[in-house]
């Protein structure tokens, strides 16, 4: 693949954590402005030479870094901005919320054991009680005066644990004009209950929501399950996928008479993964819920199955444990073997994959995918058509951190593809520079990267926005 290199052109700096990033036309104006939502709750604007705060809602967030030394994967997640925001002012927010801190669905760390069966079926039990927190996804509407305000409340999920709650987790799409959602598997590690394949469970699903049909609910019930909603929910709702571990939001190119969709799956301990798809088909809740009610399984053909989690990537899922006599070796034992086997005809394949060890020199160790973004514009003719993807830091256990920026190319036939990293020019110094999200304008036409110096969400002021340039 062609070497590409580029420059990191920045746009606001002292930010903190910037999880997404996408351009909006306000109601009123007739150019676009760049909005960046941080974890911590605020959203900014970027545009005609000026910053402005959009809106800020930290005290709705839930406390973020009383854990894990200041990591921190809750908060502000998603932001989505409706297809005619410019006329009716809605948006769409996904958010950890404020006073929901519970103790989490089981008290330890959790790794399979295929010696012990136990292990390997967990049950979530008590879900009202042992759970991490919950997240709401909100419409809000811009008033007459320019003032956000909330109009009512989507959905409400009471997540497991802390982790894979999904980020960019709001995006719309182009094709049903619908509000697309992705989830996470629920958290831990290895999806303790294998909440993304079951069809009953939200986990580990991307859903479609149709916001135009109007289903006021006052204070919607706080679930875990599609069969927990009600009515006026469920016939919102479709679901496009499964099988998810953690997600950064889906992604829309339109090619030719088609949309290709791309979506990036975080890995567990082996492969970063990055799919794409344009024919599939998706499931409405009713008839997921008519299908559960007599024992059968709604007709698969043409649904999206990541594989996850007896599939992480193009390898089955997999425990990783080091050689006392060799410390330079590692036992790889497959964690879920008859799950793998199970989904292995049933998953769909990646487009590409980088892998947390690779000894080939023009490719790199990674540890989080955080971003996956096409490219349409001209600028970087080099990139034209690719896909982008970002990974929060090169595996090479040396300090400053540095994320990383590759692309693929696209393909029809969304078969395999191989991946070149790209070259920044940018000195970050001695500072970190951890790559935490990646956004682009409503053409595609340009890229924007979001950099935090910290991996802990505590560490405030320390993000900066650039916009990806040609060298």
């Amino acid at each position: 693949m062609v070497k590409v290199k580029v420059n990191l052109q920045p746009i606001v700096s002292n930010l903190n954590l910037p999880t997404v990033l996408k351009t909006a036309i306000l109601p009123g104006d007739s150019f676009e402005r760049l909005f960046i939502a941080t974890l911590v709750g605020e959203i900014y604007y970027v545009g005609n030479e000026a910053m402005g705060t959009f809106l800020d809602i930290r005290q709705k967030i839930i406390k973020l870094g009383t854990r894990n030394g200041g990591y921190d994967e809750r908060g502000l997640l998603g932001l989505a901005f409706h297809p005619y925001f410019n006329y009716n002012g809605l948006f769409y927010l996904h958010y950890s919320v404020a006073g929901t801190q519970g103790p989490g669905a089981i008290p330890e760390p959790f790794e399979p054991n295929p010696c012990e069966p136990e292990t390997l079926n967990l049950q979530w039990r008590n879900r009202e009680e042992q759970y991490d927190h919950i997240d709401t996804v909100e419409e809000w509407a811009v008033q007459m005066n320019g003032v956000p305000q909330m109009r009512r409340t989507l959905l409400n999920l009471r997540r497991p644990f802390a982790n894979h709650n999904g980020v960019n987790s709001l995006n719309f799409s182009p094709e049903t004009g619908k509000l697309v959602l992705t989830t996470g598997d629920g958290g831990a590690g290895y999806d303790p209950f294998n909440l993304s394949q079951n069809d009953m469970e939200i986990a580990g699903k991307i859903i479609e929501i149709d916001v135009d049909q109007g289903a006021f609910i006052t204070n919607p019930p706080i679930v875990t399950r599609f069969d927990e909603l009600p009515q006026p929910i469920i016939d919102t709702l479709t679901v496009i996928a499964k099988g998810v571990r953690n997600i950064t939001g889906i992604a829309y190119q339109r090619y030719l008479n088609q949309y290709i969709k791309y979506v990036g799956n975080v890995g567990q301990d082996l492969v970063e993964s990055v799919y794409a798809f344009t024919e599939h088909n998706p499931i409405p809740i009713r008839q997921l819920l008519l299908a559960a009610s007599m024992n059968s399984m709604p007709n698969p053909e043409g649904f999206i199955n990541f594989g996850w989690r007896g599939w992480e990537g193009t390898f089955p899922t997999t425990i990783i444990r080091e050689c006392t006599n060799n410390q330079s070796f590692s036992e790889k034992t497959i964690a879920f073997y008859n799950e793998a086997v199970e989904t292995s005809v049933l998953k769909i394949k990646p487009l590409t994959c980088y892998y947390h060890q690779d000894p080939r020199p023009d490719k790199f160790g990674g540890t989080a995918l955080t971003g996956v973004q096409p490219y349409m514009g001209k600028a970087i003719p080099e990139l034209t058509g690719s896909v982008l993807f970002t990974d929060f830091v090169r595996d090479e256990g040396s300090q400053p951190g540095r994320g990383v920026l590759a692309y693929t190319r696209i393909r029809t036939d969304c078969k395999t593809s191989d991946y070149s990293v790209i070259e920044t020019d940018y000195n970050f110094g001695t500072q970190s520079s951890y790559y935490v999200s990646l956004g682009t304008n409503l053409d595609q036409t340009r890229l924007y990267l979001g950099v935090y110096g910290s991996m802990n969400v505590t560490d405030y002021n320390l993000g900066t926005v650039f916009e990806i340039v040609s060298k």
